[in-house]
């Protein structure tokens, strides 16, 4: 019975009424059946490295606005009708879909359902709606600290007021 639902993680501080971030589901276009935000951190720049290196004009793994950096699943938006009758989708959810773009993306996430939707993603780009930053504002900053200074910013960037603050990391939320 159940089409539409909106999936959060517990560590995140809502600046904005969760009813306009339902309204999202209307900027779907056809096929999609995800709403979800980019990574803010390199951490698919690093997970990706095997592929990278061997394709090294891929966007994999770049930062926005051109490369794919990658999704966070800490804000969302599952279309489940569209995700229940969506050929696409339900065939990259057979262990042998999985297994070929692991193999091809080299790929051994630590992430979970995060890690399932970035590397469908990288081939299926489709299947996603892409909320603004604002919807899903990451405050993390490990990877600044572990290697990847010299392009961090150009991730972790977020233009506009924030409607979810995510503490990613276990980092503080600002007050109001």
């Amino acid at each position: 019975e159940i089409t539409r639902i909106i999936q959060v993680d517990l560590d995140l501080k809502y600046k904005a009424n969760i009813r306009d971030l339902f309204e999202e589901f209307d900027n779907f276009k056809e096929g999609a059946v995800i709403g979800i935000a980019r990574e803010m951190q390199p951490v698919y720049r690093h997970t990706f490295w095997q592929y990278r290196r061997e394709n090294p004009h891929t966007k994999v793994g770049e930062p926005p606005p051109d490369g794919l950096p990658g999704f966070n699943s800490g804000v969302l938006l599952l279309n489940l009708e569209a995700m229940r009758q969506s050929k696409l989708y339900n065939q990259l959810l057979e262990p042998a879909a999985v297994q070929k773009l692991t193999e091809k993306y080299h790929f051994k996430g630590h992430l979970g359902d995060q890690d399932f939707f970035t590397m469908i993603g990288m081939e299926h780009p489709e299947l996603f709606h892409v909320l603004d930053c604002t919807w899903n504002r990451q405050l993390c900053t490990w990877w600044k600290d572990h290697g990847y200074s010299d392009v961090f910013d150009q991730y972790f960037q977020c233009e506009g007021e924030v409607k979810i603050y995510h503490g990613n990391c276990n980092t503080p939320i600002p007050d109001d």
